[in-house]
């Protein structure tokens, strides 16, 4: 069958230019829709080229202005990504309203072998886009942008997390080649250990190898720099005229701090990650965290996929961590069940509504 060709109008948006932008590295792709035209039109901007891509959104609207007898209004759209939000703020400045797709949330052909072009992508979230603006509901999730105080806070916390992946990661790489040559390992992350290690001996009364001596020294010396930018890290002041934003998050992290086994990084790194947004009920809650359900129901098929896994990934992964620290240092404390399903599961202060929660002494 094949697809008609008269676009569908849109209520109180029939005056109004559509963008898609497809972003890359080294060319983005603008498909545009006008009012003034029955065609879509496709158009090549340079990477990063944020002059070249407001000169031909104005190109397109002054000429649409001279058919239509007045300026018509711009909506653009692109999907998140690795160009953030620096863009989005850029068109909103200049007056254009602008939407950050999820895109895992477009719906896309469900064929074996899926064709896919930077031109089809182009389109469909073009259509998305008008879809989403006729009020079709559920056809596009739209990414909350943080604001730019907000976005630059949250650094600390993720410089931290990076940081303390890389530390694991030299302390294991030097544990490897140690114990490869049976011996003994000791503390890696002292200053001294190097003096440490040059007194001991495998069950030859040999030392350590000298090119493997040479790699261990080099992953001591990466190890000591990752350490000592964590301390500093650690030292970084709080600004002394932050900004609301800032402050309202500092707020919220000493109000986590007030909960139990709840450290000052852990309270940071989830206020930064999740709790900068508001949640209307808990279904939100869980399915920002990737714990809501995955259902397969269709004809006679029935059955439960698994939590989603979707969402905030970090902030799903230290609640996680969290949780099962709580659960094994405090036993004491119990666990909750669910009044309606007596499912069981781990007590966390700070994610779970516990209106329909009731705690289990042990």
């Amino acid at each position: 069958m094949q697809a008609p060709t008269v676009s569908t109008p849109i209520t109180d948006h029939i005056s109004t230019i559509f963008v898609a932008i497809e972003l890359s590295q080294k060319t983005w792709l603008v498909t545009m829709h006008s009012p003034d035209r029955d065609k879509i039109s496709r158009h090549k901007v340079p990477g990063g080229d944020h002059a070249s891509l407001l000169a031909l959104i104005d190109r397109v609207r002054d000429r649409a202005a001279r058919r239509l007898g007045a300026v018509p209004a711009v909506v653009s759209c692109y999907e998140a990504g690795y160009d953030g939000f620096w863009l989005h703020r850029l068109l909103m400045a200049a007056g254009i309203a602008n939407y950050v797709f999820d895109p895992s949330s477009i719906a896309v052909d469900q064929r074996a072998r899926r064709v896919k072009t930077d031109r089809i992508d182009g389109e469909t979230m073009l259509r998305t886009l008008m879809a989403y603006l006729r009020g079709e509901p559920r056809v596009v999730r739209i990414v909350r942008v943080p604001t730019p105080e907000h976005e630059d806070a949250r650094r600390d916390t993720r410089e931290r997390d990076r940081l303390t992946k890389e530390q694991t990661a030299h302390t294991n790489r030097i544990k490897a080649l140690l114990r490869l040559h049976g011996f003994a390992v000791g503390q890696p992350r002292r200053r001294d250990w190097l003096s440490w290690l040059a007194g001991q001996r495998d069950w030859q009364g040999q030392g350590v190898p000298p090119r493997v001596l040479s790699e261990i020294e080099n992953e001591h010396a990466r190890l000591m720099l990752v350490r000592k930018q964590l301390d500093a890290l650690a030292r970084t002041p709080a600004a002394a005229d932050p900004a609301p934003a800032v402050a309202e998050m500092a707020r919220r992290s000493e109000l986590l701090q007030r909960l139990k086994s709840l450290g000052p990084a852990f309270a940071t790194t989830l206020t930064q990650e999740v709790f900068y947004k508001d949640f209307r009920n808990r279904r939100e809650v869980a399915s920002y965290f990737g714990l809501a359900p995955s259902p397969w129901q269709s004809g006679g098929t029935d059955r439960d996929q698994g939590i989603s896994k979707a969402g905030n990934g970090s902030g799903s992964a230290h609640s996680m961590y969290q949780a099962t620290q709580e659960h094994s240092s405090d036993q004491s404390s119990g666990s909750f069940d669910c009044k309606n399903c007596k499912t069981n599961v781990l007590k966390w202060s700070g994610v779970y509504d516990y209106s329909r929660w009731t705690l289990v002494p042990k």
